[in-house]
């Protein structure tokens, strides 16, 4: 089994930035399985790597392709990687609904490849998250 590492890690976030599902299925198992935190229109499973790309794409989509996420550490094991990322963007169409929070990412690996993954988003982030993918207005200035 190929060990995780931190570069690997990065390459398989770097395979879906280039949105070549040749160079994607090099990281990202075809049975995958993701979870999406929260209670929003993109929170649930996602049961494998199409339907985990079109949640990726609706992210974009959403998010008038601003969605950013920068990554900030990776802790690994053999079979595990949790990344923590800073994630960043505007609403499409809503240039005042903005998210800006910390996550984690916990990912399972094998054979070099994601076969599972799940976000975790900690305290008020998770409001911040489900406000800013649902489709409430922005929340006016207090």
């Amino acid at each position: 089994m190929p060990h995780v590492t931190d570069e690997l890690v990065r390459q398989a976030y770097g395979a879906l930035g280039t949105g070549n599902k040749d160079e994607i299925r090099k990281y990202w198992a075809e049975n995958m399985v993701w979870q999406v935190p929260g209670q929003n229109l993109l929170s649930g499973w996602y049961h494998n790597l199409d339907e985990f790309l079109s949640f990726m794409g609706n992210v974009g989509q959403l998010s008038g392709g601003s969605f950013k996420m920068d990554t900030i550490t990776v802790l690994l094991n053999d079979e595990y990687s949790a990344d923590i990322t800073r994630n960043r963007g505007t609403r499409a169409e809503h240039a005042d609904k903005l998210l800006d929070i910390e996550v984690v990412h916990v990912l399972r690996w094998r054979d070099g490849k994601v076969i599972a993954g799940r976000g975790a988003i900690f305290g008020n982030g998770s409001n911040e998250y489900d406000h800013f993918w649902s489709r409430a207005p922005a929340k006016e200035a207090r």
